[in-house]
């Protein structure tokens, strides 16, 4: 079997999106919205505000507005800002004019989506701006929610960080788990270039007794997993430039900066997406 290794690009195809969309609105709605097609009658219209509650930044409006389109493509959606810029508490980010029913129907799952990335890209934001200055970038990580990761990784690259890879099939990460299995550092590293001849490599470490075995073994990328800030400093004097480094486990906003002036090029934090705040939008309709 080959496998092509190349930078990750944007994941996600827009049929992909509608799909997604397409389940939580089915989720969301199911047979109909029985309150809404009660009260609302079918020929009101309405114009409405997206509101965002909290100072952030936004992630999903392209989203957001494909979920009012696809439950009714008749309601016009007015973005006031754009993914990746910051906003203010009582910022309207979006207008919407169009059918009652329709937009009342969309609120929940659009502002579902608007929430969750754009507190994944206000998280992101902290952490850019914890190391702002030196050389270390931020990374994101697999921990995301099933069948969204692609969105989720969009949203930590509107938060400033940069993609680290896509899932299991487009990098090559010797993980501890690997290591368990196979005997350590060196078989894995022969196996993985018997493979893979020509693809950078990362190794993971979780103590100096295995960090100068990858150096021993030319490991071009080693990733210090769980090592303190002393650690990481002890660590780049035996490293010395001669490998690219990447830290996680145990990386905060209150921490990163520390982290980055100990030398690490990269930190990589689960944390943009697996415990991200949602950031507080609200939704303000009027008739007209």
């Amino acid at each position: 079997m080959t496998i092509t290794f190349e930078p990750i690009t944007e994941a996600l195809s827009p049929e992909t999106i509608d799909a997604l969309i397409q389940s939580a609105l089915a989720e969301d709605i199911g047979a109909g919205d029985v309150t809404t097609d009660a009260v609302i009658p079918g020929d009101m219209t309405c114009r409405g505000k997206i509101v965002c509650k909290e100072d952030g930044v936004i992630a999903g409006l392209s989203v957001t507005q494909r979920v009012f389109e696809m439950v009714d493509d008749r309601i016009q959606f007015d973005a006031k800002t754009k993914d990746g810029e910051k906003v203010q508490e009582d910022q309207i980010v979006a207008r919407l004019y169009g059918p009652a029913r329709g937009i009342l129907e969309a609120e929940r799952v659009s502002l579902n989506f608007l929430q969750h990335l754009s507190g994944i890209a206000t998280m992101t934001a902290r952490f850019v701006k914890a190391v702002d200055g030196t050389k270390t970038k931020v990374l994101d990580t697999r921990k995301t929610t099933p069948g969204i990761r692609g969105l989720e990784k969009y949203a930590t690259r509107m938060g400033g960080a940069q993609n680290h890879r896509m899932g299991l099939f487009d990098a090559v990460l010797i993980k501890d788990t690997h290591l368990a299995l196979v005997g350590g550092i060196s078989p894995a590293l022969r196996a993985v270039r018997k493979a893979y001849a020509d693809v950078e490599v990362n190794v993971e470490v979780s103590n100096l007794q295995e960090l100068e075995q990858a150096l021993t073994d030319k490991a071009p990328r080693i990733l210090l997993d769980n090592f303190s800030c002393g650690q990481v400093r002890e660590a780049m004097q035996i490293i010395r430039g001669r490998a690219v480094v990447e830290v996680s486990g145990g990386v905060q906003v209150n921490n990163a900066r520390a982290y980055a002036l100990a030398g690490a090029d990269y930190i990589s934090v689960g944390a943009l997406t697996h415990s991200a705040t949602a950031l507080d939008f609200s939704l303000k309709v009027t008739r007209y």
